[in-house]
């Protein structure tokens, strides 16, 4: 991992994404105390300020504290992202096996159950099943975990059937080694590699899909402040000020770019013909 880590820092690129990840990683810690003011807090009489001292990236609509509202935001993307990333990491990697070491009929199945799954663009998958069941995070979570595990599934399928005449895996077959311990202690460490680059390359596209959510109102529930509806929030408001717009687009350009950025540079550190 350290000299992974290296050779992403040597990339100009990765350099940039990493430092962008870490920016965006510690706003979303530290943002509240710099603003040092509660994201829900009401000003009604500093509606649409302008930054000052008071409210440093300045307020919406009712009066709250931009800043605070843009760190909270960062949280949620955050959680969201990584639970949603973990939610399809651990399901597509688990059926990926299975289907690359279970029967003919096992694996025909859950080949197809992923072309059905994957036939759907994650963002109209979300927004129908979000209408059937209603908005909330963990249902966020659930749906477009769901959308990506296809992903992680052909990955961990192909990688595990490329593994499945390896000469090591032989010898601990021979030595009695049994299923389970063989699964976790040789096979999962030699295919974790491709999808732990895949599950970096899918967080901003997890942080896009949770902000077209929340934007188009099926997403995070008000009062919880999430990108998609700060930025919804300012769209309407424009005419009054361009702050909330300015400051929720930046965030969200920030974010994705950064884990862009670092997920390209980590793949190509993790394949041996790029280094090259």
């Amino acid at each position: 991992m350290r000299k992974t880590l290296r050779t992403v820092w040597r990339d100009p690129t990765g350099r940039i994404g990493l430092v962008l990840v870490l920016a965006v990683l510690i706003f979303a810690a530290a943002g509240p105390l710099l603003a040092g003011i509660p994201p829900g807090r009401l000003d009604i009489r500093a509606r649409f300020s302008a930054p000052t001292l008071a409210h440093i990236a300045g307020t919406d609509s009712l009066g709250r504290d931009l800043l605070a509202r843009l760190a909270s935001g960062g949280r949620i993307a955050l959680v969201v992202s990584l639970a949603t990333i973990a939610l399809a990491l651990s399901l597509g990697t688990a059926l990926g096996i299975a289907a690359a070491r279970g029967g003919r009929l096992m694996a025909r199945g859950i080949v197809v159950v992923f072309d059905i799954v994957a036939a759907f663009p994650s963002l109209l998958f979300a927004l129908a099943a979000v209408a059937l069941l209603g908005p909330g995070q963990d249902k966020v979570i659930l749906l477009v975990g769901i959308t990506l595990a296809p992903q992680f599934g052909r990955v961990a399928r192909a990688q595990t059937l490329a593994l499945s005449s390896a000469p090591f895996l032989e010898a601990a077959r021979a030595i009695g080694v049994r299923a389970p311990r063989l699964w976790l202690r040789h096979v999962l460490p030699n295919i974790a590699g491709p999808l732990l680059v895949l599950a970096s390359m899918d967080i901003p596209t997890v942080i896009t899909i949770e902000a077209g959510l929340s934007f188009l109102g099926v997403g995070i529930p008000p009062p919880q402040a999430s990108w998609g509806a700060l930025l919804y929030d300012g769209y309407t408001h424009m005419d009054q000020s361009l702050w909330p717009v300015a400051g929720a687009a930046t965030m969200l350009v920030l974010a994705t770019l950064g884990f862009t950025l670092f997920g390209e540079a980590l793949r190509d550190a993790a394949d041996p013909t790029s280094r090259r």
